[in-house]
């Protein structure tokens, strides 16, 4: 049976936890080899892709580098330009969250929100773009936020930082789509991630009884719709914003 990633080729940022490690393990069960992205080299992500890699048969990579740092960002995309594998795949999911009050929120926590859940990965995206553009095309996921269409009260820099990058791909996406190269946005709403530990526990269930099925989302789910845009099962889609937010 033909996996639905045979063949691909991603970048996926931030995989050590969450959302992104979920990805990586969803990604490699489906056939794709992979650039695994954390901010700095430990044992236990090594083992952990290769523990993955060997299970799926399947190669992951893994890539150490800084988001807000672009000269490691730069080393990084050179890597993987002398790969043997042409890239057509790339989730940008890294992301830091910050909860506090518009009045309370002061220039470096909107300066660090903006930097690593928008800069880095519209930079990133851009050397990537020059990438796929030789190899035929791709596809591009960007992992955002509901709270960035919802503007939730106490989450305007995080929200903020989210809905710069919606616009972004939506715009991306009619920019390159002559390059057969698709873009999309996944909006997850409250899901069981390290990010939860900003949120106290009451706030965390009365969200969760606000959704239709009165749960909170897994990262193997969101992780799920995000490999379904990098596949060719949605090769019709692009400049959309999928929410995954079990009905909020």
């Amino acid at each position: 049976m033909i996996k639905l990633l045979e063949g691909k080729n991603i970048l996926i940022t931030g995989s050590n936890r969450g959302i992104g490690k979920a990805t990586v393990e969803f990604c490699a069960k489906q056939g794709a080899n992979i650039w695994a992205h954390a901010r700095s080299a430990s044992d236990d992500f090594a083992q952990f892709c290769q523990h993955v890699a060997e299970q799926h048969q399947v190669t992951i990579t893994p890539l150490y580098f800084d988001l807000r740092d672009k000269d490691q960002m730069l080393v990084a995309v050179k890597l993987i330009k002398a790969s043997p594998f042409p890239i057509n795949g790339l989730i940008n999911n890294a992301g830091i969250t910050y909860n506090a009050i518009f009045q309370m929120t002061n220039e470096h926590n909107i300066e660090q929100n903006l930097q690593v859940n928008f800069v880095s990965h519209y930079l990133m995206t851009q050397y990537i773009i020059k990438l796929m553009s030789r190899h035929g095309g791709g596809s591009i996921v960007s992992i955002a936020s509901t709270a960035a269409i919802d503007a939730n009260p106490g989450r305007s820099a995080y929200g903020s930082s989210k809905a710069a990058l919606l616009c972004a791909t939506k715009a991306l996406s009619r920019e390159v789509g002559q390059m057969n190269i698709r873009a999309n946005t996944v909006a997850p709403g409250i899901t069981q991630t390290d990010m939860l530990s900003s949120m106290s526990d009451e706030v965390i269930a009365e969200a969760a009884a606000s959704t239709a099925l009165r749960r909170c989302g897994t990262p193997q789910e969101i992780a799920s719709v995000a490999g379904y845009l990098i596949s060719d099962h949605s090769a019709y889609i692009t400049g959309q914003v999928l929410r995954v937010d079990g009905g909020m």
